[in-house]
C-alpha cells in the first residue's frame, strides 16, 4: 500500500482534529517547503525521520540501447534521501514482527 498525500491529510483530520481543508493545506504546505528549500540547494533535516539532500552528478558515457550508440549522459543535479538511523531501526523492528507500523496489519 503506498500513501498519498490525500491520505495522509486525511490522517492528520482524524488524529490531529484538524478541519480537512486545514489538513490538506498542512500537507501542501510542509512538501512546498521541503521543496522551496532543495531549489535553493540547501538540505533538508528531518530528525527521527531523514535528510533530503542534493548530489551533483558528473557528465558521463552512456549508450543508447537500441542502437549501440555512445553517447554522453548529461551532468545533472539529483535529489537524495537518507532515511536515519531510527527510521531504519523501526522499519527493520516492523519488518522482522511481520507487522506495519503505519497501519498496524499483517505484512504480506
Amino acid at each position: 500500500m503506498t500513501l498519498t498525500k490525500a491520505e495522509l491529510a486525511d490522517l492528520l483530520f482524524e488524529k490531529v482534529g484538524l478541519n480537512k481543508r486545514e489538513a490538506k493545506d498542512v500537507v501542501e504546505d510542509f512538501f512546498e517547503e521541503i521543496r522551496a528549500q532543495l531549489e535553493r540547494g540547501e538540505s533538508v533535516k528531518l530528525s527521527g525521520f531523514g535528510n533530503f539532500q542534493l548530489r551533483d552528478k558528473p557528465q558521463r558515457p552512456g549508450r543508447n540501447p537500441k542502437t549501440g550508440e555512445e553517447i554522453p549522459i548529461t551532468a545533472r543535479r539529483v535529489v537524495t534521501f537518507h532515511p536515519s538511523q531510527k527510521l531504519k531501526s523501526m522499519v527493520e523492528k516492523s519488518y522482522s514482527f511481520g507487522v506495519t507500523q503505519a497501519h498496524g496489519k499483517p505484512h504480506a
